[in-house]
C-alpha cells in the first residue's frame, strides 16, 4: 500500500477558512483571512475589501427593495446606515434575497437611532407581509360543501388551514394609510392619531391585496389562522364582538376563497 502523507498542522480546513472570512466581511477584520489570499499584484486585504463591499451593496440594495416606504420615511442615507449595522448582526442564511429581511422589522423596533419613529418597525412589518404575499403561490380554494358531509356534533371542532399568502396583522398605528400616502410623489399628512388599524394582507391573482377588518372579524380570522377550531375562533371573537354572528362571517371567509383545506380535532382546547 502507498505510504500516507501526513496532513500539515498549520493549513486551516475549508470551514474554518469560511468563518474567518465571514468575520471579515461582516467585522471588517481581515487580520484572520490575509495570509491565506493571494495577492496577484493587489493587497489581499484590499480583496477582502472589495468583496465586503459587494455583500453589503447588494444585500442593502435587497433590504431597500423590501422595504421601500421604510427607506423614503428615513431617506436612503440613513436607511443605509441601519441596513448596514443590520447585516452585521443578521447575515443572510438562504441564498434566496427575497427571504432576507424577516427580521429586519424586530431590529428597528430596537436599534436607538429610530426611537423618535414609533411606526416604523410597524411599517417594516407591512412590508414583509406584502413580500411575503407577493412571492407565495395561490393554493385551490376549499369549497363550503365540503363540509357539509361533517357530522353536526363534530361541526364545532372543524380547523381550517388558509392560503399560505395570508397573514394578519395588527398597529396601533394607521399603518396603511402611511404606507399608501408614500405611493405618491408628495407625501400628504396623516394623522398619527387616527387610531390603528387590524389588517388581512394576501396574493390576490397576480397582486397583493390588504383590507382593515372590524375587531371581530379580524380575531375570528387570526385565530382560524392559528389553527384553532370554529368553536375557539368564534370564542375568541365574541369577546372583542359580542354581536359576533359565526355563520355570516365564516360564510365570507369562503367567499373570498380564503380556506383550503379542513380537519376535525376533537381534543383541541376550545379557548386561546
Amino acid at each position: 500500500m502507498p505510504k500516507s502523507w501526513p496532513m500539515p498542522t498549520d493549513v486551516p480546513m475549508l470551514l474554518e477558512l469560511q468563518m474567518r472570512l465571514r468575520r471579515a466581511i461582516l467585522r471588517g477584520d481581515t487580520a484572520e483571512i490575509v495570509a491565506a489570499i493571494l495577492g496577484d499584484g493587489l493587497d489581499p486585504a484590499a480583496r477582502v475589501g472589495i468583496y465586503r463591499n459587494h455583500a453589503f451593496a447588494t444585500l442593502g440594495n435587497a433590504l431597500r427593495g423590501t422595504f421601500p416606504v421604510v427607506c423614503r420615511l428615513v431617506d436612503k442615507r440613513f436607511f443605509a446606515y441601519a441596513a448596514h449595522e443590520y447585516l452585521r448582526e443578521h447575515p443572510p442564511h438562504s441564498r434566496c434575497l427575497v427571504e432576507y429581511g424577516a427580521d429586519f422589522a424586530d431590529f428597528l423596533a430596537q436599534f436607538a437611532p429610530c426611537e423618535q419613529l414609533p411606526y416604523l418597525a410597524d411599517v417594516a412589518r407591512f412590508e414583509w407581509a406584502l413580500n411575503i404575499a407577493a412571492t407565495v403561490r395561490e393554493e385551490t380554494p376549499l369549497q363550503a360543501e365540503r363540509l357539509a358531509a361533517i357530522p353536526p356534533a363534530e361541526a364545532a371542532y372543524v380547523a381550517l388551514r388558509l392560503q399560505p399568502s395570508l397573514s394578519y396583522f395588527e398597529s396601533p398605528w394607521p399603518i396603511d394609510a402611511i404606507w399608501q400616502a408614500n405611493q405618491q410623489d408628495e407625501v400628504p399628512t396623516i394623522d398619527l392619531a387616527s387610531g390603528g388599524a387590524s389588517l388581512q394582507i394576501l396574493r390576490a391573482g397576480e397582486t397583493v391585496a390588504w383590507r382593515r377588518l372590524d375587531p371581530g372579524s379580524f380575531a375570528f380570522r387570526t385565530a382560524l389562522a392559528d389553527g384553532l377550531v370554529l368553536v375557539a375562533a368564534m370564542s375568541a371573537a365574541t369577546v372583542k364582538d359580542p354581536a359576533f354572528e359565526l355563520t355570516a362571517s365564516l360564510r365570507q371567509v369562503f367567499a373570498e376563497g380564503l380556506a383550503v383545506a379542513f380537519c376535525i380535532s376533537p381534543k383541541q382546547e376550545t379557548s386561546r
